[in-house]
């Protein structure tokens, strides 16, 4: 996993415009989700087309958070990433003409199908029955149309997300800054979140600290959870 936190010139910024760093001192955990991000073959496999090497490191981190948040009455949500193949070849054009190069987007869109063996959660997740599971065809799964992820977080009465997964600064973050701006209180958990390196992972925890929401590591998550 990263070793990489938030600079100290960041937390003094924080402190001197709201006095102080953290904002959710206590996590209900009957009203928060831990939303697990992307954590399929897509992006854990190695030669997987969009591999993340440090993701298969947040694995045992991932697995204590949602321990933690089971047994304390909460919520896991498993967002996976899919787009389905179209005349033009995906049904997200814009992405794969324009950001995956040509001798990787076959693979790419192949291993993203609905269905595909890119579609199963990585080895080593521990997945219960009682968790829910998603799909998401954009890097957001809060943008409209995207996910049926806010339906499922509102009529379960959430309001707390403890995002996770990879990558951070992308699919992660992109969730994160949907969640706040939909009023739900955001968390991203620092040691398990995996991007391509630690500047990208660092500059999303900064940027969630000041704008979006709260951070914190999995141990601080489970000394502020509050049982139902």
């Amino acid at each position: 996993m990263h070793k990489v936190g938030i600079r100290p010139e960041i937390v003094d910024r924080v402190m001197a415009r709201r006095g102080r760093l953290h904002i959710f001192n206590r996590i209900e955990a009957g009203r928060t989700a831990s939303v697990v991000i992307d954590m399929q073959g897509t992006f854990c496999a190695p030669g997987g087309p969009a591999e993340v090497p440090l993701s298969r490191g947040i694995i045992e981190p991932i697995n204590r958070l949602n321990r933690a948040l089971r047994g304390a009455g909460g919520q896991v949500i498993w967002v996976n990433h899919a787009n389905a193949s179209t005349p033009r070849g995906s049904d997200w054009a814009c992405f794969f003409d324009n950001f995956v190069a040509a001798d990787v987007r076959a693979r790419t869109i192949e291993s993203l199908a609905p269905g595909g063996p890119g579609q199963e959660v990585w080895e080593g997740l521990e997945v219960t029955p009682e968790d829910t599971r998603i799909l998401k065809n954009r890097y957001s799964a809060l943008i409209p149309g995207s996910s049926p992820l806010e339906r499922v977080l509102r009529s379960q009465g959430i309001d707390t997300l403890l995002i996770s997964g990879t990558k951070t600064n992308v699919c992660c973050e992109s969730t994160a800054r949907d969640a706040m701006m939909l009023d739900f209180n955001v968390v991203m958990v620092s040691d398990a979140t995996a991007a391509l390196s630690d500047e990208e992972h660092r500059a999303t925890l900064e940027t969630i600290i000041q704008q979006f929401g709260d951070v914190y590591t999995v141990d601080e998550i489970a000394a502020r959870l509050v049982p139902v």
